[in-house]
């Protein structure tokens, strides 16, 4: 069975996110699309908008030196509009080390990423790692 568009689509994100390619992760999502990032640290908040959006992931990459992945694990769909990802996040920075598991629920109108919202396995732990 092939897999859904929806998941293809949330699955290229994570492949281009690892890469760092901009110009695919700017393709996928629509021109007016938010990021949730959850936790109270200076990444915490509401990106509006592709560019808003891509200079947070390019401040992610910046923060920890490069070493910032998101492995993905797992796709869910429901085929009206919504991905659930589950993945494992990883990353060092100023002596702290970073290893967990978090997800995103994706909404998509039409072939384009409107909304990401962010969840993390434990808030305390993110908050201290990008503070």
């Amino acid at each position: 069975m092939a897999e859904h568009p929806h998941a293809v689509l949330a699955r290229r994100g994570y492949e281009a996110f690892n890469r760092q390619d901009m110009d695919t992760l700017r393709e996928l999502m629509a021109g007016d699309a938010t990021h949730h990032v959850p936790g109270d640290n200076p990444l915490s908040g509401d990106y509006k908008g592709q560019d808003a959006i891509l200079q947070m992931y390019r401040r992610l990459a910046e923060e920890t030196n490069g070493t910032f992945r998101v492995d993905l694990r797992h796709l869910l769909v429901d085929g009206r509009g919504h991905v659930i990802s589950h993945h494992r996040m990883t990353g060092e920075r100023d002596g702290k080390t970073l290893d967990m598991t978090g997800g995103v629920v994706f909404r998509i109108v039409g072939d384009k990423i409107t909304d990401l919202d962010e969840c993390v396995e434990d808030l305390d732990k993110i908050n201290e790692f990008w503070s």
